[in-house]
């Protein structure tokens, strides 16, 4: 039997992979909207001020963790003028937030084609900016157009033991895979970006940093996967499975499933299918569930309608929709400041 969870114990909620946009970068995301839906999506990204609060409460979203959209930063080959995008637009958040501090944080973008750069921009974000943490788009493209270098390679071990002294997440977003990569999806490009070809090759580059050996090395790091966590809960097992079978050398001391279950965390951005939810759960916990919509690539609306209705615990909905998010950004003193009235509940 389903109950209803009366009204007054229904959470307002933090959302974490709430994109936005600057003019530098908003073009980037002109592929996932047609003809007639780009423009209201432009303008969607563009805004954080008056439409995006409106419907944040009408949805029992009291928090947004914001973060620019995709690829954004690792799309830009040239290393200095990625640098001066991440700086413009980390500051252009930060200022628009810092007028509804009680609704928003945001994460930083980084110029990860010169680690020392991005070390820097990551400090200047958190220290003087006052964002959250980190969201990087997948590999970064660095000189050539063909080039795709990943978050376990060598070149980035100190910005992740700067990322582990700060004691910050960092989102591992994903981005469309190079055309000189896309052979296997020839004849069917409605598998690329979010339908598949983005889960997959996240959830390739998650695996790549579990196995690199790199959480031995900085066994605090906190990595948050979009979208249930690309398939990681229903397939890590067979991946370990066979890892164990023939390592091949692989340099991880522990079993990756370790890592996954110590070092991750998932969202439930752009994936709002129960029986996943609770798969996601068995596998790994509601301890390490997050609520986040994908907005504006996906609807506030429509994930308030399915959080709203799921049919389990509270206890866990809490966690998965509030406190979960709290805890692992040190925002347990946010107090709910908005008029339930509000929630449209």
């Amino acid at each position: 039997m389903k109950f209803d969870k009366p009204d007054f114990i229904k959470p307002w909620k933090f959302a974490l992979e709430e994109h936005f946009a600057v003019s530098e970068t908003v073009g980037d995301s002109q592929r996932y909207g047609e003809k007639d839906t780009w423009p209201q999506l432009e303008k969607n990204l563009l805004d954080i001020q008056s439409q995006r609060i409106e419907t944040m409460d009408k949805t029992g979203i009291e928090l947004s963790i914001l973060s620019l959209n995709s690829p954004a930063i690792q799309a830009i080959r040239d290393p200095k003028r990625a640098i001066e995008v991440a700086r413009i637009a980390n500051d252009k958040v930060a200022e628009s937030i810092s007028h509804h501090q009680d609704r928003f944080r945001s994460f930083a973008a980084l110029p990860m084609q010169d680690p020392e750069a991005a070390c820097k921009e990551l400090i200047r974000s958190v220290k003087d900016l006052g964002l959250v943490g980190a969201l990087i788009n997948g590999f970064s493209q660095i000189g050539e157009e063909d080039t795709s270098v990943y978050l376990d390679a060598p070149r980035y071990r100190a910005f992740w033991a700067e990322v582990e002294k700060l004691d910050v997440p960092v989102y591992l977003h994903p981005r469309e895979i190079l055309p000189s990569q896309q052979k296997s999806y020839e004849g069917h490009p409605w598998l690329l970006g979010a339908a598949w070809a983005f889960g997959a090759e996240t959830a390739l580059h998650a695996l790549r940093l579990m196995c690199s050996g790199l959480f031995d090395e900085h066994p605090k790091l906190k990595i948050i996967l979009g979208h249930l966590g690309e398939s990681l809960p229903f397939s890590i097992w067979r991946a370990e499975h066979r890892i164990n079978i023939n390592p091949r050398g692989i340099p991880a001391k522990k079993k990756i499933s370790r890592y996954f279950y110590e070092n991750f965390w998932v969202t439930t951005a752009g994936n709002y299918r129960t029986q996943a939810l609770i798969n996601t759960m068995l596998e790994m916990g509601s301890d390490r569930i997050l609520y986040s919509t994908d907005y504006p690539f996906e609807s506030m609306v429509e994930t308030e309608e399915w959080f709203s209705a799921i049919d389990i615990a509270l206890n866990d909905q809490v966690k998965i929709g509030r406190t979960n998010t709290q805890k692992l950004f040190h925002l347990e003193d946010v107090a709910s400041k908005v008029s339930p009235a509000k929630a449209g509940k």
